[in-house]
């Protein structure tokens, strides 16, 4: 028997990818999607994305929703006391695994495992240690559809910001940024994939930048 587990997930393409990690084998099922939303914005945190395509892309996935509700300005330990509060529920509900899209960063894999043992929760890291160019182009290979939806302008071109994650984007990257953006350098909304049932119907808005950080708003079509 498969063992529950949440997904944390932000709508991205390595959230996307571990999912379909999971999907693939049959050690663990996905019992919801794990996503952080600011509530003054109605927005997933740090991507910037509308709840709305968030649910349209839990709906064309098949699976539930868990949300974590944070104010904007939340301090880490705000965010840890909601997120601590939806894992103990988890818990009751014999949820023992939260699984991560991290690829290499040592310290945040410590981070999570730390809190999630206070909990007597195990972490998940179904793509870790993989080599980020191959990601990034297994993930095209499959059929996986994204738009790049924050960039950070001190290492990326605010330019990208909007743009399809594809070969092109790929081509254009500089090299100091990894193809992944596992160092924050850019984020991404996923918008089709083998695993979803339909396409995420969206069109480009306005572009904006806050601080360092440029955002592609995507609105619903």
């Amino acid at each position: 028997m498969s063992k529950k587990t949440l997904l944390s997930w932000s709508g991205g393409k390595d959230g996307a990818l571990s999912l379909y990690e999971i999907q693939k084998a049959s050690d663990y099922s996905v019992a919801a999607l794990l996503t952080t939303i600011t509530e003054d914005h109605d927005r997933i945190s740090m991507h910037g994305v509308r709840r709305v395509l968030l649910e349209r892309q839990a709906e064309a996935l098949g699976l539930p929703l868990q949300k974590i509700y944070i104010p904007k300005d939340a301090t880490n330990g705000v965010y840890e006391s909601r997120l601590r509060a939806v894992l103990e529920e988890g818990l009751r509900a014999g949820i023992g695994t939260v699984a991560f899209g991290d690829i290499f960063l040592e310290d945040l894999r410590q981070y999570r495992g730390k809190n999630l043992a206070q909990l007597g929760m195990q972490g998940l890291f179904p793509i870790w240690k993989q080599d980020s160019h191959e990601l990034a182009s297994s993930f095209l290979e499959l059929g996986f559809k994204a738009v790049v939806v924050c960039v950070d302008t001190s290492v990326l071109d605010a330019s990208f910001a909007g743009r399809v994650f594809d070969e092109a984007f790929l081509r254009d990257l500089p090299g100091n940024v990894d193809p992944c953006g596992e160092n924050g350098e850019f984020h991404s909304f996923v918008v089709d994939g083998p695993n979803f049932k339909q396409q995420i119907g969206h069109v480009r808005g306005e572009v904006v930048r806050r601080d360092r950080f440029c955002f592609c708003d995507l609105l619903p079509a």
